[in-house]
């Protein structure tokens, strides 16, 4: 059975009745946020967090999940990515280099994310063992030998199949050499608490977990027990779920940074491509813990707060997106088919490769929607959105979703 779309107006009251927004301010870790409290006093705030404003830098991510780990009030100031948009001036003229991130603490800029990390410890204490202790050097070394390894593999191209295999060799034996660091310990952690080590190694670890599997079929979370048990450790601490982005935000936002992601063209990765890009997501090795009950609740709600925008960003007539983004929600809180007009194909996957994860919505939030908006697409077609870009990604400039309807 087939139905009209709910109206804008109807979607709006179904979300406000399903979905409590998050207090960005002292609640759970969201990317949303400008202020973080932790419920202290906003004189009690030290600290400028300086960040990217889709949450794609690793760099920022550490220090971030540092921040929220320790409970630290700061503010935090949102900066373009250049792959993405032109660096604001304000920021050059405080951050000259206009690297991120950088912290304003006490009146004084810090940038480079190691040494950010050494001057917040110095003034607020470390998360467990301190970048200093000596059970992390060695980590903090090994991170960088995994992270070397990666690159190698990922981001230069082979010369030749043998070429390729010895770059997977190689990074395949550095991870056994982290699987054994991590056999060491009687918890799932690098060290027997959680520490300042495991905050270092989440990024690049969480864009290797993606980009492997999409780039080369292999699979780091499903292929290593101890690294297995790792990222479920820190899916179970709602500090990182806050922070953690999935595979199809990751394997896009990559190569634009990295300076390109090389595919190997094997079976398996062309299946873990076509699966990435166009699903099943469910299943995927990007996330194992429980799924929230109101995922759909929150899709709904972040999508409607800024649909205006989403409209507008879209190459397609704006009449034709609103209608069959309408038919997409309608489908994903109904479960009732609802057609959209002929040609809305193309711009429904249009969406659903350019939703972001965490900026717009968190991990089983963003399955949600991508699986109403590909298979209300599917109901008229097969036609592609224009492609991602890979050498840029200015089809996410920020400066399109300035603005957003209040709930």
């Amino acid at each position: 059975m087939s139905k009209n779309p709910l109206s804008w107006d109807e979607l709006t009251a179904l979300a406000k009745s399903q979905f409590e927004p998050i207090d960005s301010v002292n609640g759970v870790t969201n990317a949303q946020a400008r202020l973080r409290l932790f419920g202290q006093a906003e004189s009690d705030v030290r600290l400028t967090l300086y960040r990217d404003n889709h949450a794609w830098c690793p760099y920022c991510q550490k220090i971030w999940l540092w921040l929220e780990e320790n409970q630290i009030p700061y503010r935090i100031e949102k900066v373009t990515m250049f792959c993405y948009g032109e660096k604001e001036s304000w920021y050059k003229r405080k951050v000259p280099s206009g690297m991120l991130p950088a912290v304003e603490l006490d009146g004084r800029i810090v940038t480079e994310s190691d040494d950010i990390l050494l001057a917040l410890e110095d003034a607020f204490g470390a998360v467990g063992a301190g970048m200093r202790d000596p059970r992390v050097m060695p980590l903090r070394q090994l991170e960088r030998l995994l992270f070397r390894g990666w690159c190698s593999w990922l981001c230069r191209p082979a010369s030749s199949v043998r070429a390729e295999q010895q770059n997977r060799s190689q990074f395949i034996e550095i991870v056994a050499m982290v699987e054994a660091a991590l056999a060491s310990t009687p918890g799932a952690y690098f060290l027997a608490q959680f520490s300042t080590a495991d905050i270092i190694f989440t990024p690049y670890v969480e864009r290797m977990n993606a980009s492997l599997y999409y780039y080369k079929g292999y699979s780091l979370r499903e292929d290593n027990p101890r690294f297995a048990a790792w990222f479920d450790a820190m899916e179970s601490r709602a500090t990182y779920r806050g922070t953690q982005s999935d595979f199809h935000t990751h394997v896009h936002d990559l190569p634009p940074q990295m300076g390109g992601c090389y595919a190997n063209g094997e079976p398996q990765m062309l299946i873990n491509q076509v699966r990435v890009d166009n699903g099943p997501w469910d299943g995927l090795p990007d996330v194992t813990c429980s799924e929230p009950s109101n995922s759909r609740a929150e899709a709904l709600y972040r999508t409607v707060k800024h649909h205006l925008n989403v409209i507008r960003a879209n190459p397609a007539d704006e009449r034709l997106i609103d209608t069959a983004l309408r038919c997409a929600l309608t489908q994903m809180m109904t479960g009732v088919d609802c057609v959209p007009p002929q040609g809305a194909d193309a711009a429904l996957r249009y969406v659903r490769d350019r939703i972001n994860v965490p900026r717009d919505m968190s991990i089983y939030a963003a399955r949600r929607l991508r699986t109403a908006l590909e298979y209300t697409a599917a109901l008229v077609g097969d036609a592609q959105g224009i492609p991602i870009p890979s050498h840029h990604r200015r089809d996410q400039n920020p400066a399109d979703f300035a603005t957003q309807v209040a709930l």
